[in-house]
C-alpha cells in the first residue's frame, strides 16, 4: 500500500516508517527537515514541506490509500497561530481533494471520548497539561475535534505516558476509567498499532486509548 506519514521525524514517526516499509509498504513520509530522516529505501519517498504548504501536502497526499498522522504540538509555539489544528485543516482538505479517505492520527486522553468514565490518574495528567501547557492541550483537543467531524474513516489512537523501553509487541486497547487500559507505553508499540488500523475496522470512527 501507498501510505502518506506526518510527523516523519519524531520517535514515533521513525518507528513507523521503518515497520511500514518492512511490511512491503510504499511510505511518502512529508517533513519539514528532511535531513532528520536517516532512513533510505527504495520504497521511501520524502516531501519536504511545512503544515502551511498546502501545495506540498497535496502532493504528499495524492495516490495514498491511508494517512498517517503522529504530529504533536511543540513547546513554545504561539497559542493563537495554533499550527497544528491549521494543518489538520490542510491535510483534510487535500485529503477532500484528491478522494483518499482512510485517516489514522495519534492522540492523547485530552481528546476526550463520551465512552470514557472518570479515572484520577487520566484526570490528573489532564488537568495538568491544561494548566501547565494550554496552547498544547487546545490543539490536541481541536485537532481530534476537526478529525470527528470529517467526513474520513478517521482513528483517533490516544496515547498517555511513552517510553524508550524495547517494544513489547503487545497492545492494550479501550476506553479511560473501564480498567482496559494503562499509561505506559513503549515507542515502539503505537507505531505497529497505527499500521494494523489501515485495514482494520475495528477501531473505525472511534477513539481508542492504548498501552501496554
Amino acid at each position: 500500500m501507498k501510505l502518506t506519514l506526518f510527523g516523519s521525524t519524531g520517535g514515533t514517526g521513525k518507528q513507523f516508517i521503518e515497520q511500514a516499509l518492512a511490511a512491503g509498504n510504499q511510505v511518502v513520509a512529508f517533513a519539514r527537515n528532511p535531513s532528520k530522516i536517516s532512513i533510505s529505501h527504495e520504497r521511501l519517498t520524502i516531501v519536504q514541506g511545512e503544515l502551511t504548504d498546502t501545495a506540498a501536502i497535496d502532493r504528499a497526499v495524492s495516490g495514498a490509500e491511508a494517512i498517517i498522522c503522529v504530529l504533536g504540538p511543540r513547546p513554545g509555539e504561539d497559542s493563537q497561530s495554533r499550527p497544528l489544528t491549521q494543518g489538520m485543516q490542510n491535510i483534510l482538505a487535500a485529503m477532500q481533494k484528491t478522494c483518499v479517505r482512510r485517516l489514522i492520527i495519534s492522540s492523547t486522553p485530552s481528546a476526550r471520548d463520551p465512552k470514557d468514565l472518570p479515572e484520577f490518574k487520566f484526570k490528573f495528567l489532564v488537568g495538568l497539561i491544561k494548566i501547565a501547557m494550554r496552547p498544547a492541550y487546545e490543539e490536541i483537543v481541536g485537532v481530534a475535534r476537526l478529525v470527528r467531524e470529517s467526513d474520513t474513516d478517521w482513528t483517533i489512537v490516544r496515547v498517555s505516558m511513552l517510553n524508550n523501553k524495547p517494544g513489547l509487541g503487545k497492545i492494550r486497547a479501550g476506553y479511560l476509567g473501564k480498567k482496559q487500559v494503562g499509561t505506559n507505553l513503549s515507542r515502539a508499540d503505537p507505531a505497529g498499532f497505527l499500521l494494523q488500523q489501515i485495514n482494520a475496522a475495528t477501531w473505525l470512527r472511534q477513539t481508542p486509548a492504548i498501552s501496554n
